[in-house]
């Protein structure tokens, strides 16, 4: 599936508050612990729980999320699908990065390791 414009003015215009709480539901829905989901998030971005409330508060975009994250070098290991989207192929970088996010949590829920989560290349 190819994103549109569109697409990708959605995702950049919607706010991590939104999303987070889903996030935290489907891992926790799962057995995972959000100390867990946060470690993920810190691996991706560099935000620690602190700034990560920030953010919330903030009720910041995905655009400014992603635009002050300090992402990580091997963010580009995440590979496969999430919402029917090559995460590999998406064009946009700010889908990619969102895209990216999904697939940690997704893979957080889905029981898979850690050490496995984290690429560490």
């Amino acid at each position: 599936m190819k994103a549109t414009p569109e697409h990708d003015a959605r995702i950049a215009s919607m706010t991590f508050s939104s999303v987070y709480p889903h996030y935290v539901t489907k891992v926790e829905r799962k057995g995972r612990t959000i100390e867990e989901l946060h470690q993920v998030i810190h691996w991706l971005t560099g935000y620690d729980d602190q700034k990560l409330q920030e953010l919330v508060n903030e009720k910041a975009t995905f655009e400014t999320f992603f635009r002050e994250a300090n992402l990580n070098p091997n963010a580009h290991l995440i590979t496969g699908t999430i919402c029917g989207y090559r995460i590999e192929e998406i064009e946009n970088p700010l889908t990619q990065q969102v895209r990216y996010l999904d697939k940690l949590v997704d893979e957080l829920a889905k029981g898979k390791k850690l050490e496995k989560i984290l690429r560490q290349g």
